[in-house]
């Protein structure tokens, strides 16, 4: 039997609340409209890639934002010593888009769900004031700067998520 993305209930987002709940609920919408994209496809449909010579694909993206939530939310937010489970800083930068295997797409798309949950569970505790070091640049930047580049790279990442789905079967919207 052939694995297929289940089905995603779509949520509503908060529209008015605390800055926190606000956040949270942004975020969880753009990890959810990622999820509903994947919703029904196989691991073949989900390796699907674009076009060349781009890698990106559905299950890239599932693989590149649980390294991204990883990366922001446990390695740095809440300095939790943790290597990347895709991608090696060096070598294979792009391993969450170029080391796709279709048949393991089902134990990819449950690392995301159990990553989100992780990183939700890291930072609970942080108030959004907590400051870390920008890896790269050596600035410091908020867990609220994080939030808020999270729910940004989900709003771009759905914009590929759309044009990729509707390749593959031509679904659109949202």
């Amino acid at each position: 039997m052939t694995w297929i993305a289940p089905e995603v209930e779509r949520t509503s987002q908060q529209l008015v609340g605390e800055e926190r709940a606000m956040f949270q609920s942004l975020l969880d919408r753009g990890r959810n409209i990622l999820l509903w994209k994947c919703q029904g496809l196989n691991g073949i449909q989900l390796a699907t890639r674009s076009v060349e010579p781009s890698s990106m694909s559905l299950l890239g993206l599932l693989r590149h934002m649980t390294e991204t939530e990883r990366g922001w939310f446990r390695k740095r937010a809440a300095a939790e010593d943790l290597d990347y489970l895709y991608c090696t800083l060096g070598t294979n930068e792009d391993g969450d888009f170029d080391d796709l295997v279709p048949g393991a797409a089902d134990a990819d798309y449950a690392r995301f769900l159990d990553e989100l949950i992780l990183c939700d569970k890291a930072v609970a505790a942080l108030p959004l004031d907590h400051t870390v070091t920008h890896p790269r640049t050596g600035t410091d930047l908020s867990l609220r700067w994080i939030y808020l580049h999270m729910i940004e790279e989900y709003g771009r990442h759905a914009g590929h998520a759309d044009l990729l789905r509707e390749r593959i079967d031509g679904a659109t919207g949202y």
